[in-house]
């Protein structure tokens, strides 16, 4: 390649600049504009042969165990050669800890690199110390340029690679700053070659800012092979580990951690972990079977409602849809006869858990395990029941009430199944 200048982009519509504008005089974005490597001329390259997809030849089973469990389950069974993980999450959550501890499990294949931009060596030892995480072949680079990066690595020829984090690294080709668009892009994509090319697992870490910035993992997506989401609150112990893209597996799986003096701890037993500390008989607190991934877990939905002392009700959801609350108290109202208009009500899935099927509505509705509700008040069939209901027997459930659909395609269960058809013959069977 030959000279180099810089240019400025509308990520919107592709409209090119050779200065910065705030707003696109194209398609009208504002802050759509970010900085990109323009080259003048191309040498001419190298063109990949075409293939016959028959002669085409893959090596199965070629993933390593990082020794923990919920990690690798998040990973679709483990570290598969040349891919490359995100990690994003919240700022300390977690990652750096999750990281280095699974570092530790890779060091069977030789030397890893963990590349730090944000700690130095002396504090990345106190953390593997509080770990236990002692090996000789774990190796330490501060460093945050791309082009230093790239020169140890090929020099050090490690078998695993970690960037913590890559907005703290640069590119001496682009004039901005780090954790820039431009310049997250541009390393991404250049680590993301030097990891195809050797056939080196790279793990990147990326934050996501409380605003949801351009500066966060989101713009890394496309780029890497498995996005992995940190979740959890700060307040409580537990994490979560959702793959939310993965190229080598499954999505929506999830691993469960929790967070102690000594590190992330695996939850070989979540539906226990959630619901352990579940009142008894209390008004409010509903059990449902809720399918993450290939897992069934059991967790417990508290809904309050109350009396309004404001002109317009509140309505607060954590950890379900907030519109999907909305929609349900719309179908008690007309279909049901339930008026909460004048109500607040505040729905909240307990640990920490963020819950996206249709499969609970029936949960937050009433004390029911699991179903999907219509607009028209209907209870409709959903998926996995059998696993549904045999991680509810599992847990020593005696009785479950589910669609009507669902009924006659299940086996015979160790717990007492009774279906519906819609949400009013179900209230009818629980209360009256």
């Amino acid at each position: 390649m030959s000279r180099q200048k810089i240019i400025y982009q509308c990520q919107g519509c592709g409209y090119a600049s050779p200065r910065w504008l705030g707003r696109c005089p194209d398609c009208g974005a504002w802050n759509s504009f970010v900085e990109e490597a323009s080259f003048t001329k191309l040498k001419k390259q190298d063109t990949a042969a075409p293939v016959i997809l028959s002669d085409v030849t893959h090596s199965t089973g070629e993933r390593h165990s990082t020794d923990i469990k919920e990690f690798d389950r998040a990973l679709g069974g483990g570290v598969v050669k040349g891919s490359v993980v995100l990690i994003g999450g919240d700022p300390g959550i977690g990652k750096s800890t999750l990281l280095l501890q699974a570092l530790k499990g890779l060091t069977k294949l030789g030397k890893v690199l963990y590349v730090s931009g944000e700690e130095s060596p002396e504090q990345i030892k106190i953390r593997a110390d509080r770990l236990k995480v002692r090996s000789d072949n774990i190796i330490l680079l501060p460093e945050t340029s791309l082009e230093g990066i790239i020169s140890v690595a090929q020099n050090v020829a490690p078998n695993a690679i970690v960037i913590d984090s890559i907005q703290t690294i640069f590119s001496l080709e682009l004039p901005s700053a780090p954790g820039s668009v431009g310049q997250i892009r541009e390393c991404a994509t250049k680590l993301m070659f030097f990891a195809k090319k050797y056939g080196v697992p790279l793990f990147i870490i990326g934050h996501v800012t409380k605003e949801g910035a351009i500066a966060g993992p989101r713009v890394l997506e496309h780029i890497v092979d498995t996005v992995l989401y940190f979740e959890g609150d700060k307040g409580t112990p537990f994490r979560i580990l959702r793959a939310v893209k993965n190229r080598f597996g499954s999505t929506n799986e999830i691993g469960v951690f929790e967070m102690q003096e000594a590190g992330l701890k695996e939850v070989d037993n979540p539906s226990q972990l959630f619901l352990s500390e579940r009142p008894i008989n209390v008004p409010g607190s509903v059990v449902t079977a809720s399918v993450e991934g290939t897992r069934p877990l059991l967790v417990e939905i508290q809904a309050l409602v109350s009396a309004t002392n404001y002109g317009v009700p509140r309505r607060t959801a954590l950890g379900v849809d907030y519109n999907r609350i909305n929609l349900l108290v719309a179908v008690l109202d007309k279909r049901l006869g339930m008026h909460l208009s004048g109500a607040d009500i505040f729905v909240n899935v307990v640990g920490g858990m963020k819950i996206d099927e249709p499969a609970v509505d029936m949960a937050i509705i009433a004390a029911i395990v699991f179903g999907e509700v219509g607009l028209s008040g209907e209870l409709r069939a959903i998926s996995q029941a059998e696993v549904r209901v045999r991680e509810a027997s599992k847990f020593g459930l005696k009785k479950g009430l589910i669609p009507a659909g669902n009924l006659n395609n299940l086996k015979e269960q160790d717990i007492e199944l009774i279906g519906a058809k819609n949400v009013e013959e179900a209230l009818e069977i629980l209360f009256f």
